[in-house]
């Protein structure tokens, strides 16, 4: 072997799982897995028959071969056992990426896009994985602890591949040896684990162990590992150092490394068994604490409206909320809102009651809201652009008696315009509103069970949020804000109350005006907006608005939220208003824990490394990681992000069951805590990493899918035989063309269009698949799963209809052209934008290129108004002739 193949194989990682037998058929799934994502063009199979006896050795050897650029997939079989291997350089799949591809080929869960966007794999100097969140600028800083582990040879090895594998996730970890431990053979039994491999003679590996004759030297003067025990064995226990360098390992997650090893080796000796607890009770309670932010100092108190009541005596001629033709006054809305609240009274509404709003986005949206509140009620937004069955749901899951605006007709529920409402509380005075414990309004999400469920927030966690942010970000009477989202996303909670509470402006954003960059762009100029809240992904098509406009903005605080953040497509917004003027802020949060959880301030070294950190637990709130069994996790090991503290929400409304499996009480402590399904873990410094999902729950601009319901409406409303639902890249590579793909297994008499009309009709825009594929029946893996690496590519409507109409005239031609270019499809004349997978991303991305080529200006209403190819290139023929 020559240095270079030595040189290949440190920066090669791989994977052993067992496969199916059959190779023809395990080729042609690696054929189709293939084709989901760029990194893997060109993979292929390589079967390799060995006797029985052989496997086992063939597949070590398989798994330390170097590799090229690629993957290397190869099936060792026998007639009685069969295993897959995976090999593949660190910097090009990441070893979670690894598995989901192994799961993929074999017949398991989805593929999904892949890396995260801003998120490629970091790896160590050395090849090694990011697990010990080292710091490659201190690569050479060594370091040693010291260990004392209980137990022989066989226990040290055990209790360090549990350990290794609650830092990696994986039941496959990689231990380098020398050969006093190595010859003691693999402790299967002891381990806990179903599998793991052990790699000899420590080159490369996660965690290397030495053990000798006693002293104490350093194994080498550059560490292979990211991070070796060495030492020596004397009464009953393996005594020495823990070794590691910076550049791999931070010292606090070598000293968590450690303290694991000796605990879950104490385990195993006492226990003579199954590794328990991750941690001891001591450990337990520090990680516990490390992770919880504490609130200091006085802050607001009360209901949402008591609160906002108060600055409208306080200020009574400051500009409380205004839109594109109306400006109250605070005391113009607590006066508004006041006969709202007595009208509601005169309906028969009384405390506690649901009342549901569905009104567009302007000043009159946010009187019916505190309204609500100020009759001691709690709100229930209804999106008045969602489908009419989906406000029908809503509304009569939530049991509302009244709906404030002009909702479609909903049966047994009485729908009153604003106007009216306030007319039956002209001269009257609202009954007292109640306590902040009451519930301030329900939000539905989407459900898993094929319908949305209702989210109760208290009023008391509102307010908390505003003490946990009001100070850190200096919020307060000369701030304007913008309402970007609808009443309907929880994300609109913040943007209301977080201005009204803390005695700031708050600009309402038209529908069609928050769909449209460049409107959006020059309202935030005109308006002298301070405070901005955006998805990453809406923020992205900000930062390319404004790249083209020749004024600066007054924005001093972006909050981003609601998705993963590009980091690097911030730089270009950086560039015009730095850090130091401009304060960019990535929130985690989720519906159940009142919008916010976390806050992480990104700065230059942030959008440099692609820091993957969500922040600090803010003042109130606590983030913790858990295992499956909810047990506590050490610092850095990843896990299901569990959130207590002041924002837990009260439970979904009407759902015992799924409020009991998801808001929780913690045996450690005692408090209440909500198991969000989010991965993540914990930093040494308690800020917490967002890994993604643990379920098959996706994010979508911002929108929470969960694709399961989506699969429940195709099979149990719209009547298809039986359904299957992913998420893929229209584009590779790029995260705006993340798209929903539904399979379908049609009943006779049905076509696919019959399909797009009812999924229409029953879901809104966001959650309504981009491609419908009829299939013949659903192919299943072995054990009758989906078998999601079998489905053929997702079939476009054009060419489902087969259509060949060409645009033979310029201007037609260059639309052709441009639709074509960004839904990365050949487009005709005949195909709907949004059917090829276009969404209001992709909508941006073609405006702002046609203004940049200097073709004719069109709004975004024009262009979903005309959405069909032909409609949109009348349309510009239209406007450039001045018609």
């Amino acid at each position: 072997m020559t240095s270079a193949d030595v040189d290949d194989m440190r920066e090669c990682h791989s994977l052993v799982t067992p496969a199916p037998v059959r190779p023809d058929e395990l080729a042609g799934r690696t054929a189709r897995t293939a084709g989901r994502w760029r990194a893997l063009e060109g993979v292929r199979l390589w079967p390799c028959e060995v006797p029985d006896d052989a496997v086992a050795d063939r597949t070590r050897r398989e798994a330390s071969r170097p590799v090229g650029d690629g993957v290397r997939v190869v099936l060792v079989h026998s007639a009685k056992q069969a295993r897959l291997v995976l090999v593949a350089r660190r910097s090009a799949l990441s070893e979670r990426a690894l598995r989901l591809l192994a799961s993929a080929v074999t017949g398991g869960e989805p593929l999904g896009p892949e890396p995260e966007p801003g998120s490629p794999p970091r790896t160590t100097s050395g090849g090694a994985p990011e697990w010990g969140l080292g710091d490659r600028t201190r690569a050479g800083r060594q370091h040693r602890l010291p260990v004392s582990v209980a137990g022989d040879e066989k226990t040290l090895l055990a209790a360090a591949a549990v350990t290794l594998s609650t830092y990696t996730e994986s039941s496959t970890v990689h231990i380098g040896l020398n050969d006093a431990v190595h010859r003691v053979g693999v402790p299967d039994s002891r381990s806990g684990l179903a599998d793991f491999d052990v790699t000899p003679g420590g080159d490369r590996a996660d965690v290397g162990i030495i053990v000798s004759g006693g002293g104490e030297y350093l194994p080498r003067l550059a560490p292979p590992n990211a991070l070796t025990l060495h030492g020596a064995f004397g009464g009953g226990r393996f005594t020495g150092w823990c070794h590691f360098d910076e550049g791999a390992v931070t010292p606090a997650v070598a000293e968590a490394f450690s303290r694991h090893v000796e605990h879950v080796a104490d385990q195993l000796v006492s226990a003579q068994g199954e590794p328990g607890g991750h941690l001891s009770a001591e450990a337990e309670t520090a990680v516990l604490a490390l992770g919880r932010t504490p609130l200091t100092g006085p802050g607001l108190t009360g209901r949402i409206d008591q609160v906002v009541a108060a600055v409208a005596r306080s200020a009574p001629d400051a500009v409380a909320v205004s839109d594109e033709k109306t400006e109250l006054t605070y005391r113009q809305l607590d006066e508004r809102a006041t006969r709202v609240a007595a009208g509601l009274g005169v309906l028969g509404a009384r405390r506690g009651d649901l009342v549901g709003v569905c009104l567009d986005r302007g000043t009159d949206l946010v009187v019916a809201l505190l309204g609500v509140l100020k009759a001691g009620c709690a709100y229930v937004p209804l999106e008045p652009h969602n489908p009419p069955e989906r406000l029908r749901f809503i509304a009569e899951d939530a049991g509302v008696r009244w709906v404030v605006g002009t909702p479609p007709p909903l049966p047994g529920i009485t729908a009153v315009a604003l106007r009216d409402v306030e007319a039956h509380g002209e001269g009257r005075d609202p009954e007292a509103a109640g306590s902040d414990e009451d519930t301030a309004y329900v939000i539905y999400t989407s459900g898993s069970t094929g319908r949305p469920k209702g989210v109760l927030v208290p009023h008391r966690n509102v307010v908390a949020l505003m003490n946990a942010t009001r100070g850190e970000f200096a919020l307060g009477a000369r701030d304007t804000w913008t309402m970007f989202h609808s009443s309907a996303f929880d994300f609109s909670v913040w943007e209301v109350w977080g201005c009204l509470l803390t005695g700031g402006s708050l600009v309402v954003v038209s529908y069609w005006a928050a769909r449209d960059a460049e409107a959006f762009r020059a309202l935030l100029a005109r308006r002298k907006v301070t405070v901005l809240s955006q998805t990453p992904s809406a923020f992205t098509q900000l930062i390319r608005a404004d790249q083209e406009a020749d004024d600066g903005l007054a924005v001093r605080l972006v909050v981003l939220g609601g998705e993963p953040v590009d980091l690097r497509g911030t730089a270009p917004w950086f560039a015009r208003y730095p850090h130091t003027r401009c304060r960019v802020v990535n929130m985690f949060g989720i519906t159940e824990t009142t919008v916010h959880v976390t806050a992480q301030t990104i700065g230059p070294a942030e959008v440099v490394t692609g820091s993957r950190s969500v922040g600090r637990a803010l003042p109130g709130w606590s983030v913790s990681v858990r295992d499956q069994a909810g047990q506590v996790l050490p610092v850095g090991a990843p896990g299901e992000i569990w959130v207590g503290g002041a924002g837990v929400a009260e439970g979904y409304l009407g759902r015992p069951e799924l409020t009991a499996e998801r808001f929780v009480t913690d045996p450690v402590d005692g408090e209440r805590r909500y198991r969000s399904g989010d991965r993540g873990r914990l930093r040494p410094d308690g800020r917490l990493d967002h890994l993604g999902r643990v379920d098959n729950q996706v994010k979508i601009r911002g929108y929470r899918i969960e694709l399961d319901e989506i699969r429940s409406v195709l099979v149990n409303d719209v009547g298809v035989a039986a359904a299957v639902v992913t998420v893929g890249l229209g584009t590779p590579d790029d995260p705006a063309s993340a798209r929903i793909d539904a399979f379908v297994v049609l009943p006779g008499g049905r076509d696919v269009g019959e399909v797009w009309s009812a999924v229409r009709g029953l879901l809104p825009e966001y959650m309504v698949p981009s491609t419908i594929t009829a299939i013949p029946a659903l192919p299943l893996t072995p054990n009758g799963k989906a078998d999601l690496a079998a489905l053929p590519e997702p079939v476009l409507a054009s060419q489902a209809r087969g259509e060949d109409t060409a645009c033979g005239d310029d201007l037609g031609g260059n639309v052709l052209a441009l639709w074509s270019d960004v839904l990365n499809t050949e487009v005709k004349r005949e195909d709907n934008f949004f059917e090829l997978g276009g969404n209001s991303l992709l909508v941006e991305r073609v405006l702002i290129t046609m203004r940049s080529r200097r073709m004719p200006r069109v709004s975004v209403r024009e262009f979903y108004l005309n959405s069909t190819a032909g409609q949109f290139i009348d349309l510009v023929t239209r406007l450039g002739a001045g018609g």
